[in-house]
């Protein structure tokens, strides 16, 4: 069963990715990424895969040690979970660099291939978006995100 877990995970994110890259500018795309709920598959394969282990996944988590996050991480049921977890918030990221894409104008064929490098790479897609972002918005906007004023 975990092994079917692992693999249908990424099976409900596609869809969505595949929306970002290969449709951006389809109006029911917006409709559809917009929503927080896309993750919600994935996290309910995470559930699934951690209800059984409750336990030792509390003992992984609150008190982090690379010994027992090796063992957890080295289990079928961890990796399986951790792979999950990392799909839907790899998902929400991308979402994220969509919509902000849409409000900055900027171009599918340069948006597309980066949502593609995020799927595979997300910490180096997403700093790489943050670098284009501020250049399109500049010094000014970004303080004026990140302060509210």
């Amino acid at each position: 069963m975990t092994g079917f877990l692992f693999e249908i995970t990424f099976w409900l994110v596609a869809p969505f990715w595949a929306l970002m890259v290969f449709a951006p500018k389809w109006s029911w795309t917006h409709r559809i990424v917009s929503s927080p709920l896309i993750a919600v598959p994935a996290l309910v394969v995470y559930t699934a895969l951690v209800a059984g282990h409750l336990p030792e996944l509390w003992a992984t988590m609150s008190d982090p040690d690379l010994g027992t996050l090796r063992e957890f991480a080295g289990s079928s049921w961890g990796a399986a979970a951790i792979w999950a977890q990392v799909l839907a918030w790899d998902l929400l990221i991308g979402v994220w660099m969509f919509r902000e894409s849409r409000r900055l104008n900027l171009h599918p064929l340069l948006m597309g291939p980066l949502l593609v490098f995020t799927i595979l790479f997300s910490p180096f897609g997403f700093a790489i978006f943050l670098v284009i972002r501020y250049a399109c918005d500049g010094p000014d906007r970004a303080t004026t995100v990140v302060t509210g004023q």
